[in-house]
C-alpha cells in the first residue's frame, strides 16, 4: 500500500469526512522522483466544528501518528467544517514553492 493510501485510509477512519483530499507534494522538492514524503491533505469534517486550528492539526497529527514517526517528511495541513468549506468555495490554498534542502544552494 502506498503512503498516499494509508493516509487516505487513516483519515477516513478517524473522521466524518465530507470531503478529503491527500496530495503528494513530493515531487516539487528535492526528493528522488517516485517519493512520498511530502502531503497535503484537505479534510472537511463536522468533527472540526468549535476547534480551534491547533486542535484540529492535533487530531490529524494523532491519527497519522506512524505515518508522521516514519517516511513522511513534511505535512501540510487544511481543515474545515462544512460551512467553512462553502465559504471557501470548496478551495484549499496552494503550497508554497520548496527553497528548502540542497536547491536552496543550487
Amino acid at each position: 500500500m502506498t503512503m498516499q493510501s494509508r493516509i487516505e485510509e487513516k483519515l477516513s477512519e478517524a473522521f466524518d469526512l465530507v470531503h478529503l483530499d491527500v496530495v503528494n507534494e513530493s515531487g516539487n522538492h528535492n526528493v528522488p522522483p517516485g517519493s512520498e514524503t511530502h502531503f497535503k491533505v484537505v479534510l472537511v469534517s463536522e468533527d472540526f466544528e468549535g476547534k480551534r486550528l491547533v486542535a484540529r492539526h492535533r487530531l490529524v497529527n494523532q491519527a497519522l501518528a506512524q505515518e508522521l514517526s516514519g517516511g513522511v517528511h513534511a505535512l501540510a495541513i487544511h481543515t474545515y467544517t462544512e460551512a467553512e468549506w462553502r465559504e471557501r468555495h470548496g478551495d484549499a490554498p496552494m503550497s508554497p514553492p520548496c527553497l528548502g534542502g540542497s536547491a536552496r544552494h543550487a
